[in-house]
């Protein structure tokens, strides 16, 4: 019986496997097949080459790093007031944070467009800087989720409330004892909220093209409707930069404090 329990997970197992990996290999082997005599790298070649790809990946990587900054700072002190001083606000403000993953993106852009056009009062969407703001504003609503979820494990791992405790007594102000305390003890549960928000933007489509920004998203589907192999090449660069942060992720958690704290 164990051994059949045992076969049984393995199956599962390498069909789950199986089920994610044939695509991306399939979408792989499409995108070397541009020359009909065999395997060749040339779609890659003609992505790079292409300076349209490095000014979207730029500005989509700068949007992203943006709206990273941006979410940390609104979601640790969240996390850390409610969970220390506002407990009995916890269900109201998980209910809000999940409100992203309800409503479509579509009607979030859509709402800001209305709210900020230029009949409004702030016709934010009237200049390029102001659309930049609305796209920042709104990956960060749809990143709420990730960072919120990542944080809050993060602050269950350590004991916040005697740390809090100690640097009080030390004489610590709220806002230093975020920034210098509780943040970098929590530092690898931020980054693995970082890697989710970052690869939520890099290949968010509707608001960036509802907001007409020059994102990756709307550059792979420009790409897609001219070309057949160098959006696949494009998918796959895709995932291999979303691999790339998790590996790194992976390494950063090992200087963790908890983990050096651990392993002593």
């Amino acid at each position: 019986m164990i051994k059949t329990m045992h076969l049984l997970r393995w199956i599962c197992l390498s069909l789950g496997v199986a089920f994610f990996l044939m695509p991306l290999i399939s979408t792989a082997e499409f995108s070397l097949s541009l020359r009909r005599d065999g395997y060749s790298l040339d779609a890659y070649r003609y992505v790079f080459a292409d300076p349209d790809f490095i000014s979207s990946f730029s500005y989509s990587a700068l949007i992203a790093l943006c709206t990273i900054f941006v979410g940390t700072i609104l979601v640790v002190p969240t996390v850390y007031l409610v969970r220390l001083r506002l407990p009995w606000l916890r269900p109201a403000v998980e209910f809000i944070v999940l409100l992203p993953l309800i409503v479509p993106p579509i009607i979030l852009v859509f709402g800001y467009v209305r709210m900020f056009s230029s009949s409004s009062l702030l016709p934010l969407t009237g200049t390029s800087r102001g659309s930049d703001i609305l796209l920042i504003c709104g990956y960060v609503t749809l990143a709420l989720p990730y960072l919120y979820r990542a944080v809050d494990t993060g602050l269950q791992a350590i004991n916040a409330r005697v740390l809090t405790e100690a640097a009080t007594i030390l004489g610590a102000r709220p806002i230093t004892i975020i920034a210098r305390i509780i943040l970098p003890n929590i530092l690898v549960s931020v980054l693995s909220g970082a890697f989710l928000t970052f690869a939520v933007v890099i290949s968010e489509f509707v608001m960036a093209s509802l907001l007409t920004r020059p994102a990756f998203g709307p550059y792979i589907q420009r790409v897609g409707v001219a070309k057949a192999y160098e959006p696949a090449a494009l998918v796959i660069l895709s995932f291999f930069i979303t691999w790339t942060a998790m590996g790194l992720v992976q390494v950063l958690a090992r200087f963790s404090p908890n983990v050096q704290r651990e392993s002593k």
